[in-house]
Formats: C-alpha cells, structure tokens, sequence
C-alpha cells in the first residue's frame, strides 16, 4: 500500500501578503496552543511566535477565540476531507475493507504527524474546551467519526469483522491509538508509512501469533481498586488528598499552566491560604498530582509484567497486565488522565523529574513483550518499542471519551466489559473471530 499524501495549498503566487500574514499567524498559534494549551497562549505570545506586533494581530482576527476556532476547524478539515476522498475512491473502486482501512489509517496518521500542529491543537484541547466552543466544532467531529463508523459497518455486514463488538466503542479504540501516536512520533526512528503498516497488522490481526479465546479469571489479580483508597488515615492526610484530586481535575481540565491556586481552592471548597499548610507551591502540588498519575501503575503493573513465574503464559500475563492498567486508570482517572492530558505541554525540566518513573514503567512492557516474541507468542514482525507505544496509547486514551458511570446502560460498556474488549482487540485484533 503506497498512499502519496499532499496537502492542496495555494500558490504562492495566488497569497497575498495579508494571506501571507494570517498564515504565519495561524501556525504560530497552532504551535503555541499544541505545547502549552488554549488557555495560556496569549495574544502577545503568538504575535511573538509569528513575528508580528501584537496589536496588528487585530487586523486579520477579533480575538484569540476567532484564532482557535480556525485552527480547530483546519486541525479537523484537512484530515477530514482527506480521509474522506480516500473513501469515497476506495468504495467507487471497488477495492476491500482491509485496503481501505489501510488507506485511511495511513492518511489519517499522515496529516496526525506531519500537520500536527493543528491536528494537534484539536486533539489535545478539545476536552478542555467550554461546552458553546465544543458545540461549533461537533458537526466536523460528527462527520468525521461518521466516515470510520461506516466504513465499520459495511465490514461488520459484511463479516469482516468481530460481530462481539460495538461500532462505536471499537471506532473509538481506533482512533484513540491513532492519535496518541502524536505524542511520542519520532520521524527520525519512525517512518510514517512504517508506522501506519503496522497499525493496520495491529489493529487488524492482534499482536498474538494465534488467537486466544479466553485469558484469565477476573478476580485473581495483584491488586484491586479498593487498594487504591487510603483507609483510616489521618485528618490531614484526608485533606491534603482532597486539595491533590481537586488539582488533578482543575488541571486535568484547564492545563497545568492556565490553572491557578485560588482555582483549585475554589474546587476543593477552601480558602487558597491553606493550601500553603500542605503543598509550598503550585508546581509542588503538580509533582504530585503527576506522580501519583503514575507511580501506582508502574509499581502495581510492573510486577505483573515480571513476574514470570506466576505468569508461564506470556498471552496471560499480557492480558492481566492490560487488565491492571485499566483499572489503576480509572481507579484514579484525575490523576492519570490529568498526567495524560498535561504531559505533553509540561516544561522539560518538568518532564525530566517524573521520567525515571515513566522508562521503568515502559521498560517492563518491553521486556515482557520481547519475552512473548521470544517464546513465538507475540508477532515477531512488530518493533517492541512502538508496539508497547501503541497498546499503552489505545488504552490510555480510553479515559477521553470512556464513562464506567454508563455501564449497564442500554449500549454501553461497565469497565470490566470495557477491559474485556481492549485485551480482546490488542491480543486478537478486529478481524479475528
């Protein structure tokens, strides 16, 4: 499969130096809203990115929202027309759903990776957004799930697909891993066609060389959520935990750099002065809220990941692993989706104090997806690395649209159906029945 992508763009020629002008500021900004989120880039900011005076900015734009909205709708429309024509080739050529798929993954990450600045911004500021800002971008967002859903659809029709799953929620799973390949794509190590070959291999056939109908028994795992819940401790404990869970959602809402304190007191129903009783700083509060984001799920996950001998079975122990993650994910979702969502736009020296916490995590997944290639368990004809990337991607992007809340509810998953169907999609994959 060889899709050659190119973004249609005026001639030079045709851009005036206004077009010229409102272009250049509109990649600044894509740029400054993809590292440091809406809320902190500032007019000044991106006039400065853009190497313009601030106040001729007003010219081509009335505002910074006026900004956004231009950036979401080309963060979305160039992907989405893309994808779209792609589809609509595909069906009039009569060419097959694993071709297809192919074909718009590969478009779909191309614009993800090589136009990232925008198709970024969308991405990673969507959940942040007001819910008025939110409603003008629906339409485009509808429009473009509705092409995946389709596509889904005729497969499932047609039995090309598992007939145990639900279109939404597998569509979801797609482009979650998708797009979570926008956070850790190197061009230098990983060519995108590469890339976007093995997703499809993935996504389509599961990582396991033979499928696997069954796991493990559910209640037989290293830890539980109730584990997670701090019993009889002190007063002060409680509220410093209080003021950490109110941080990780104020953050994990507006971004590390457009949430203040006197926000999180307010969220924690307290006045901003006791904070200083617990946390010296608002960056003190973020080390924690990011540490706690993490450090259960590599402590708790990584013994499963090596522990060989309680898990002979490398297709088990992936399973319980996936198991674990998700559960740690959810049993404290501010946290890890506030880690998740902020990690991206943190200063680097940020990033530097929690990396030790992060590679260790990674590295058990690797050994033991290395020891499962070993053993011919997993697929031989997948890079660990980016493997590794792409399960933890897909699962944790599941906290961006996924509600435990709604299970039992007429088509919705609970969080143990939800796990059932990640370990189901990752070791088996779509087409595996």
């Amino acid at each position: 499969m060889n899709v050659k992508l190119e973004i249609p763009q005026p001639s030079e020629a045709a851009l005036t130096k206004s077009d010229r002008t409102r272009l250049t500021i509109l990649s600044a900004a894509a740029r400054q809203f993809r590292i440091a989120g809406y809320g902190p880039s500032t007019l000044r900011r991106i006039a400065e990115a853009a190497g313009v005076e601030a106040g001729s900015i007003y010219y081509h734009f009335a505002s910074k929202e006026e900004i956004f909205d231009v950036v979401l709708d080309l963060g979305l429309r160039h992907v989405y027309d893309a994808v779209k024509e792609v589809s609509e080739n595909c069906q009039k050529d009569g060419i097959g759903f694993r071709e297809t798929l192919a074909r718009m993954v590969h478009t779909h990450i191309e614009y993800l990776l090589k136009e990232s600045d925008f198709t970024s911004s969308n991405i990673r500021n969507f959940s942040m957004l007001s819910e008025d800002m939110r409603e003008r971008h629906r339409p485009l967002r509808l429009a473009y799930t509705g092409l995946w859903d389709d596509l889904l659809k005729r497969a499932l029709d047609n039995k090309e697909i598992r007939s145990d799953i639900k279109i939404v929620p597998l569509r979801q799973f797609l482009l979650g891993a998708l797009n979570w390949m926008g956070e850790w794509f190197s061009a230098s190590r990983y060519p995108v066609s590469i890339l976007s070959e093995s997703a499809v291999k993935l996504i389509l056939d599961g990582m396991l060389v033979e499928s696997s109908k069954s796991f493990f028994p559910v209640e037989d795992t290293y830890f539980v959520e109730s584990d997670f819940i701090e019993q009889g401790v002190s007063k002060a404990a409680k509220t410093r935990m209080h003021i950490l869970s109110s941080a990780a959602k104020v953050m994990r809402a507006s971004g590390y750099r457009a949430s203040t304190l006197r926000q999180i007191a307010a969220a924690a129903q307290m006045e901003a002065g006791s904070i200083y009783y617990h946390f010296s700083s608002k960056e003190d509060l973020l080390d924690e809220v990011l540490d706690r984001g993490l450090r259960e799920m590599a402590d708790g996950v990584s013994k499963i990941l090596s522990d060989y001998e309680k898990y002979p079975d490398p297709s088990k122990q992936l399973a319980y692993a996936i198991d674990a993650h998700m559960k740690v994910l959810f049993a404290r979702s501010e946290f890890t989706s506030a880690n998740i969502r902020m990690y991206g736009q943190l200063p680097q020296e940020v990033r530097a104090r929690h990396r030790p916490v992060r590679k260790k995590y990674a590295s058990a997944w690797d050994a033991c997806l290395k020891n499962a290639q070993d053993d011919k368990i997993v697929r031989s004809d997948f890079e660990v690395v980016p493997l590794r990337l792409f399960l933890l991607g897909a699962l944790n992007w599941t906290v961006e649209w996924f509600d435990p809340e709604k299970g039992g509810r007429e088509g919705f998953y609970s969080l143990q159906e939800m796990i059932d169907l990640q370990q189901t999609l990752l070791l088996n994959g779509i087409a595996r029945n």
